[in-house]
């Protein structure tokens, strides 16, 4: 993917991150030509070689289309999570490390719906807060021009979701020991 300066993308796990600028660095030996990012939601930096910007998952910013698209979708039912924290921890980073946004958006929606059913672990709850701030930051980046929706529409939104499941989901039995 060619950068250019003054381009926003999103980068992975880091979230929207403007191109501020091309340069060359010295890295084990070679000369590499590359790109500095400005992290936005912490406004520390990452140097991307040039060579490496379509491997590592650097995607431009969604447009107001796909946000729309996606605040849609963060109303709408989910599939079942996982009983096994084993396979739903992997499952779950796996979604934020892909970069695409919706993957970030079943995983706060999971997320939100399990800590209504019992306390996260501390690993599940960094996942929520990660998987929260890179909805709402690529939301933000995304109306850029206009008025986007504030985080308190979106987070009823997640609300909307878990409610859904919770009615559409298979009631488990529980046993009793007696």
């Amino acid at each position: 993917m060619q950068l250019t300066v003054g381009q926003k993308v999103a980068y992975p796990s880091q979230g929207p991150c403007l191109v501020e600028l091309m340069e060359k660095r010295m890295i084990a030996g070679r000369l590499l030509c590359g790109y500095m990012l400005r992290v936005l939601g912490d406004n520390s930096t990452i140097f991307i070689p040039q060579e490496n910007t379509d491997c590592v998952g650097i995607r431009p910013l969604i447009s107001v289309a796909e946000c729309r698209k996606l605040i849609g979708k963060l109303g709408e039912d989910f599939e079942p999570v996982s009983c096994d924290w084993k396979t739903r921890s992997r499952e779950f980073m796996e979604k934020l490390q892909s970069g695409d946004v919706f993957q970030a958006a079943d995983v706060f929606k999971k997320l939100t719906f399990l800590s209504h059913e019992k306390k996260l672990s501390f690993r599940e709850q960094t996942l929520l807060e990660k998987a929260k701030f890179l909805i709402l930051s690529e939301i933000r980046n995304a109306y850029s021009n206009g008025r986007p929706p504030r985080e308190n529409e979106i987070l009823n939104l997640v609300e909307t979701a878990c409610t859904k499941h919770l009615y559409k989901q298979p009631r488990v039995m529980v046993a009793t020991i007696h």
